[in-house]
């Protein structure tokens, strides 16, 4: 982020003027934390625009692929910021998997996916995998799930993963893989992996599908590039061809994301897929002081390097970097409260009235396993500081979302089995679950959807005739409102239709019937509500100004968003900023910053993470080295690491090793003495509450 370095090209550091002009060619960009990314990606995009040399084109030719839609969401605001509404609204900024979908929308026919195919999410997934396993167990479910998942990332389909097979296990998961592959061609249904590895087949073995795509993309820019799989990288190369006219932003040294995929091996082909490859690293930092950096720079110094690079700041040396050392979780938590409430006591006498400096969002805890979270929870209720764990459910995890994407996923698709069992019994219609077993046996008998089947005349042999009527009953409602869902065109009339909706399928009485609790049924009836505004707000109509001039929003059908519903992720996406303090998983923290930072529990075996069933190798060493840089890079002004003596093993107390990470930080005496916040803070309300008094004494009159 490059939130605090000044607007405009005239205020580029060198370096990055050079990424922003380099378009004749593939550009490898080596972005340091906090160097100005975002700045150079939109800088760019703007002189990609702009009449010259390797310049000149339209929007929609231009492709910028980030990994989460928050990211694409903040880079469309750049952009819109720099060269306007309606140029922003032309470009294709968007996730890899939103890019996924756009390929397989307008050309999966060629791999036989008609356009308006069901995205799965992860419950449906497991709840098929369950299925073609003959399970019931859940866990083995998620087990074939994640490894169907990792084998997608390597673009392997099941036949493939037979053959490679190492074990009993993984040969059984490759036979359910099939039998998985199989259900999702009958359903015209695809999962999350597939929208990366369906789309690299369809480029691949389809040529005129590949020049039309290569032709429409003139120049092609990859966010976060360190964090792409195998999968992605060579879906990239088919995108740019030969010629390679792309440009790949990243650093090697915050690749975090080897459990999920995610490769260095990226890094290292590009220059030997590309020989004319221009690299261009950013090494100067607007976000830390040179007291962060040092530490940061010390640390990450212990790795291999792909290409050299080291972050240096003109922010002036700052606070040292404070070592914080506790007995145990509940005093490191303690500790860490009291560090901020101290520091917060500072801010407000140095700057009384600026919530920009004082506010409790200034402040983070960052820890490298979720479980870590709770003592720090219980010390800021204890303190009565408001705070957030990053990362919690998803908004659209909720029960209540699932059920109406549901319903959404069978108008865009009515071959969708998984999204017509939640549509027809949520609420409840009359339809129980021998009508749709009895269904579900017809339909797989005949080899058609089932609402496909529900229509069929020979159905009346196979169930009573008030079954039947129930059936028909919900399959012409939904026909009905598919074509309602079809013809309603802006947020407006999108609100309308929406709410008619509930209304007739009696949703809000149903929240209320299933939940003992009223205040819980009407937090959820809340998050209906919430996500009524979210779909129509996404079928446009409103007013934008652009420059002076009055811009309305493209219009789209609630059908058109429907389709676009699974790739949305978490609520945290859709919050605005709060003032509280923020608690984050190290992963979740990447790409965010906080003016003060504690980072807890950096110990053996929870920062390098190891659970001890394993000798942990030098690559997963690595990579927990990088995840230390990530969270000391996240601070601007302060930092404070903080190290357990004790740690809880089961109900006991056993000795807790400070992380190797400490050692190669090298704070050394220069970043001054351990101290204790607690004594900081006992001495700072002294101090406040001697001044309150002499101010007191001086208001009083004389007599």
């Amino acid at each position: 982020m490059s939130s605090h370095q000044a607007n405009g090209p005239a205020t580029m550091n060198p370096a990055q003027m050079t990424a922003v002009q380099y378009v004749e060619g593939p550009c490898l960009v080596l972005a340091g934390a906090g160097s100005g990314k975002t700045r150079v990606i939109t800088h760019k995009i703007a002189r990609l625009l702009a009449p010259g040399p390797g310049g000149d084109l339209a929007p929609n030719q231009i492709a910028a692929i980030t990994f989460t839609n928050k990211a694409a969401a903040e880079m469309r605001e750049r952009a819109k910021a720099l060269i306007g509404a309606r140029a922003a609204g032309k470009l294709l900024i968007c996730t890899f998997h939103s890019l996924g979908v756009k390929l397989l929308r307008e050309d999966g026919e060629a791999l036989g996916l008609k356009p308006q195919f069901s995205i799965l999410d992860a419950d449906d997934v497991t709840s098929i995998l369950r299925d073609a396993g003959g399970t019931t167990d859940a866990k083995q479910a998620r087990h074939w799930q994640w490894t169907i998942s990792l084998w997608k990332n390597q673009g392997l389909n099941s036949a493939q993963a037979l053959s490679q097979a190492q074990s009993d296990d993984e040969q059984v998961a490759a036979r359910v893989m099939r039998l998985y592959e199989e259900r999702l061609a009958a359903y015209q249904a695809v999962d999350f992996d597939d929208l990366i590895s369906l789309p690299l087949k369809l480029l691949a073995e389809h040529e005129h599908v590949r020049m039309k795509w290569q032709r429409q993309l003139r120049h092609v820019l990859v966010d976060e590039y360190q964090d792409t799989n195998a999968t992605q990288y060579e879906l990239l190369k088919l995108l740019v061809g030969l010629q390679g006219v792309f440009t790949a932003v990243g650093d090697d040294d915050q690749s975090i994301y080897g459990w999920r995929g995610a490769t260095l091996d990226n890094l290292k082909k590009l220059p030997q897929d590309y020989p004319h490859l221009k690299v261009i690293p950013l090494e100067q930092n607007y976000r830390s002081t040179s007291a962060i950096l040092r530490a940061a720079n010390n640390v990450i110094a212990t790795n291999p390097k792909l290409f050299q690079k080291t972050l240096w700041s003109d922010l002036g040396e700052g606070e040292p970097v404070k070592l914080l050392e506790a007995d145990n979780e509940e005093h490191e938590a303690e500790r860490a409260v009291a560090r901020f409430m101290a520091l917060r006591m500072n801010l407000l006498e140095k700057h009384p009235g600026d919530p920009a400096k004082t506010d409790w969002s200034n402040f983070a805890i960052l820890y490298r396993a979720n479980h870590q979270a709770r003592p720090f929870e219980q010390a800021l209720r204890r303190a009565n500081i408001p705070y957030k764990v990053s990362g919690g459910q998803s908004f659209f995890d909720k029960a209540e979302i699932k059920d109406l994407c549901g319903w959404l996923r069978l108008l865009v698709n009515n071959d969708d089995d998984p999204a017509f069992l939640r549509a027809a019994t949520t609420p409840k219609r009359g339809i129980g679950h021998q009508t749709l077993g009895a269904l579900g046996e017809f339909a797989s008998k005949w080899k058609v959807s089932m609402f496909e089947a529900l229509f069929a005349d020979s159905l009346a042999a196979a169930l009573s005739a008030r079954a039947l009527g129930s059936l028909h009953e919900f399959g012409r409602y939904v026909n009905d409102l598919e074509h309602r869902a079809r013809h309603t065109v802006g947020g407006q009339d999108a609100k309308v239709l929406l709410l008619d909706w509930l209304k007739e399928i009696g949703y809000e009485q149903h929240l209320y019937d299933n939940e003992d609790n009223e205040k819980v049924a009407a937090a959820r009836w809340n998050n209906v509500l919430d996500f009524v505004d979210w779909i129509a707000r996404r079928c446009g109509g409103e007013i934008e100004n652009d420059g002076g001039m009055t811009v309305e929003t493209e219009k789209k059908s609630v059908l058109d968003v429907a389709q676009s519903i699974s790739l949305i992720t978490s609520l945290a996406e859709r919050n605005a900023d709060q003032n509280v303090v923020t608690l984050s998983t190290l992963h979740a923290s990447k790409g965010l910053e906080w003016p003060h930072v504690v980072l807890a529990g950096v110990n053996e075996g929870s920062l390098p993470f190891n659970n001890e069933e394993s000798e942990i190798t030098a690559e997963r060493v690595e990579e927990e080295r990088r995840l230390m840089y990530v969270g000391i890079t996240r601070a601007r002004l302060t930092l404070g690491v903080s190290v357990l003596k004790r740690r809880k093993k089961g109900r006991e107390y056993v000795q807790a090793i400070p992380s190797r990470f400490i050692t190669e930080m090298k704070l050394g005496e220069g970043d001054g003495p351990k101290e204790d916040p607690r004594e900081k803070l006992r001495r700072l309300r002294e101090e406040m509450a001697a001044q309150a008094k002499a101010r007191a004494q001086a208001a009083k009159p004389e007599h």
